[in-house]
């Protein structure tokens, strides 16, 4: 048979079959609602792909009724897969104007909100969610050019029974409101049409005269006002590379040939993509919170939002003072209110100045110069992340990834060391930020917490964040057990103002971390993960979970040490070692060692068992060195210390989550009671750079305490970076200013280079062979410096030590210290 005959014999059923089906109907007398079912999304098809525009249509409203007024009744329904992100966007703003009602910015039911393009109404409705829209409000009035949906939106709100909604049909651009609103922060307490919040939902594309508009916005918001725009956008990273304003490029990029389908896709009907429109949002306001994000539930569709602000507050001189205050914190120096304010900001443009000025001070002073909108960091509701720009390659090299998960150091040892107080100014690496919420327990008077990892960082303000916005059970969930499956919608709704936005983006992108029904949550992320799950696999391929489950609720250190040798024989045999644990890639990638640390922890073998040099090139040796060491680490720690009620460290590896008995001290109840207070976190600071530069940009003799963990071992004693550190550790710190440092190796090759450099060194913990330096016991020593006197650089380069004696000043040589052990 034909293959045409095929083709007519198929085409008449389907033609008999859509007769019949047509008196079916007819005889039945059912009536079809063509705005359900499968008619819904066909009638949307239409309208969009195959109706062709009325050429007679006149002008935007003209072209924009050509497109609507078929689909108008069935916007909605074919909309809510379309258009994702709106209630993200309107999330966060209702979080942020919450946020303002608290701080008496705004006044709870005095708001004013206007829906800019808002079509069916949609918006409005949806926000009902997140605020009671008829009572938080005075008046919403929702402004769209198109009659047909202005029509279904004002039948929406007869339909709510909201009075305080109204439905204009008019050109944004010569928008006012109908009535005057008296402003009581206006000068002279003079009437005013400015409103306290802007938005507007896939409206911004569809607008030719984008500008106009956008422009008009800003006469239109109060200082406290806020701007929330969600729409598609398609951009290159190169387009946004020299900006340091636009609040974090994660996941902004659009590769080309996305770029060049979705312009072409939505040029059909008349939505403009292209990145002009979200750049000139950026240049005109000030950034609160940015995101990218994909609809992938339609190939990926590129879309973003954005919270903005007026950004003329550092134009005021309340704003200039802001900013001077701010650096001042973040440089340990002191406020000084500049008599002239202009005078200031251009002395400070000035490469000669000798004043120690922070990163984000200077950028203000460039952006403020150039007309451009402060960092985003400055528009924050809160100033504890200090401006970084997320594009350099020494950021970018963590691949949005953070190493560490949890704090490897043992807190209960730093506040027996240090004895911190109200008048310390502490420095410290961030790594998770558990030790750092330990100190900020102590009430000092500043804590610098310093990560070149930006993802650390955020894993830090995340916490901080959480105990601003959450209830303890909350936070217990996120932290204390790793998953919360309404992370996402706590992000948005509470978290969200108290986040910066490279933080807030960051988690938006990884909120599945916590909200994934598998695997352990937070606890299995990070670079040390990998180590963690092997630990894991063994444990299952060996069928020991019955031994660990035991040792983790063991009462006793006796029982806990009866059953470890059923686990030792696994976890510490040789042939694991061999083949993976005395690897340099686990000890980099799982264990987050680095390769100079783990010569120093063969170096240290060595010498303590007599090898020679010729010895040392040996794989087999080197291995064994490991082994020692993993050795030295676990068995002392079975031995001393009780893993189920006590040793959080091993038990979070184990069980890879917290136990209400056995937990860092930051997620205890009493812990939440402090820090969750009014002012807490005032004195936090959080640095994304390496140690020395933001050493550099502190007051000299300010710091009072440094915490470096081990970062020293990372150093090449062939160079001379550790010299230089110390030289600069000595210059910030205060006389008997003191560094606390871990090391893999029971005589740290640096500690030369600290006495060189004007401070006596003391060892203050030893971990020797089958003893036990703290819970975690996972370094050889522990070690106090403390600054004696200060150091200068002469011009020949050689370093020389100057004490103060009354009104003089000598110079002498330096003196070595002789290194004392104590027992913790």
């Amino acid at each position: 048979m034909d293959w045409l005959h095929v083709y007519i014999a198929g085409a008449a059923f389907l033609i008999f079959a859509l007769v019949g089906l047509v008196i079916l109907v007819s005889s039945q007398q059912v009536k079809v609602d063509l705005n359900q079912g499968v008619f819904t999304y066909l009638k949307f098809i239409y309208a969009s792909f195959l109706k062709p525009h009325d050429k007679s249509a006149e002008g935007q409203q003209g072209a924009l009724e050509s497109f609507y007024k078929t689909q108008a009744s069935v916007y909605d329904a074919t909309r809510h897969r379309l258009l994702r992100g709106r209630e993200d966007m309107l999330g966060l703003v209702a979080a942020q104007l919450k946020h303002k009602v608290g701080s008496k910015e705004i006044k709870a039911g005095k708001a004013i909100w206007v829906d800019v393009g808002g079509g069916t109404g949609y918006n409005i409705e949806a926000m009902s969610a997140f605020v009671p829209v008829d009572k938080f409000f005075d008046q919403v009035y929702l402004v769209d050019l198109s009659p047909s949906l202005c029509e279904v939106a004002r039948q929406r709100f007869e339909r709510l029974g909201w009075k305080n909604v109204s439905v204009i049909c008019q050109d944004a651009r010569s928008f006012r409101l109908p009535e005057r609103h008296v402003d009581p922060k206006s000068p002279g307490g003079a009437a005013t049409d400015r409103v306290d919040l802007i938005t507007m939902s896939y409206s911004l594309s569809m607008i030719p005269d984008y500008y106009s508009v956008v422009d008009s916005f800003t006469s239109r918001l109060k200082s406290t006002g806020l701007l929330g725009v969600c729409d598609f956008y398609v951009q290159s990273i190169v387009d946004v590379s020299s900006r340091n304003y636009t609040g974090g490029a994660f996941n902004r990029h659009v590769n080309w040939l996305g770029r060049v389908f979705w312009r072409a896709w939505f040029d059909f009907d008349r939505v403009s993509l292209e990145a002009a429109r979200r750049d000139y949002l950026e240049y005109k306001f000030g950034t609160v919170i940015s995101a990218s994000d994909r609809n992938y539930l339609l190939g990926g569709i590129p879309y973003y939002i954005f919270v903005g602000c007026p950004k003329e507050f550092a134009s005021t001189p309340s704003g200039q003072n802001t900013i001077e205050k701010l650096d001042a914190s973040f440089t340990e120096s002191p406020y000084l209110l500049p008599a002239n304010h202009q005078k200031e900001m251009d002395k400070a443009v000035e490469k000669s100045s000798n004043e120690i000025r922070s990163k984000a001070y200077e950028s203000a002073v460039i952006n403020l110069s150039a007309n451009l909108p402060l960092p985003s960091s400055f528009y924050q509701n809160h100033h504890y992340r200090i401006h970084y720009n997320d594009m350099l390659p020494k950021h970018t090299q963590f691949q949005n990834e953070y190493i560490y998960a949890f704090t490897w150091e043992d807190p209960r040892v730093d506040h027996r060391l240090l004895n911190i107080g109200s008048d310390d100014v502490i420095l410290a690496i961030t790594s998770a930020g558990d030790n750092i919420l330990d100190y900020l327990q102590k009430n000092p008077r500043r804590v610098h917490a310093v990560d070149l990892n930006p993802n650390q960082n955020h894993l830090l303000e995340l916490k901080v964040a959480s105990y601003t916005a959450l209830g303890h059970r909350d936070m217990w969930k996120i932290f204390g057990e790793g998953k919360h499956s309404e992370f996402r919608q706590l992000l948005i709704t509470k978290l969200s103002p108290h986040l910066s936005s490279q933080a807030f983006q960051y988690w938006l992108e990884h909120a599945h971390v916590f909200t994934s029904t598998s695997g352990y949550g937070l606890y299995e992320t990070g670079g040390s993960r990998h180590a963690i799950r092997m630990v894991r696999y063994l444990f299952n391929i060996f069928g020991l979970q019955g031994e660990v489950q035991k040792m983790c609720e063991a009462q006793t250190i006796d029982e806990q040490r009866e059953i470890w040798p059923r686990i030792r024989r696994v976890l510490l045999s040789k042939p694991l070692n061999w083949a993976i644990v005395s690897t340099e890639w686990f000890a980099w990638k799982a264990a987050g060692v680095p390769r100079n640390q783990r010569n120093m922890i063969v170096d240290d073998f060595f010498i303590r068992n007599g090898l020679t040099a010729d010895m040392k090139r040996s794989k087999d040796i080197s291995g064994q060195s490991i082994w020692e060491y993993v050795v030295n680490t676990l068995d002392p720690v079975v031995k001393d210390t009780l893993i189920s009620n006590d040793n959080y460290f091993y038990y979070l590896c184990m069980q890879g989550k917290f136990s209400r008995r056995c937990h860092p001290s930051y997620l205890s109840p009493q812990a939440h009671v402090k820090l969750s207070t009014p002012g807490a976190f005032d004195g936090l600071r959080i640095h994304t750079d390496e140690i020395n530069e933001v050493i550099n940009r502190i007051k000299p003799g300010t710091l009072t305490i440094a915490v470096v963990m081990d970062s020293m071992d990372w150093f090449d004693p062939t160079e001379d970076a550790a010299s230089e550190q110390a030289r600069r550790l000595n210059h910030a710190l205060k006389k008997g200013g003191r560094i606390l440092l871990r090391s893999a190796s029971i005589e740290p090759w640096y500690i030369k280079r600290f006495e060189e450099n004007g401070f006596t060194a003391r060892r203050v913990g030893a971990r020797f062979p089958g003893t036990c330096i703290d819970r975690v016991n996972m370094y050889a020593s522990t070690w106090i410096c403390t600054k004696q006197e200060d150091v200068v650089r002469s011009k020949n380069g050689r370093t020389m030590s100057v004490l103060s004696l009354g009104d003089s000043a000598i110079e002498s040589t330096k003196r070595s210290s002789s290194v004392e052990d104590l027992k913790i």
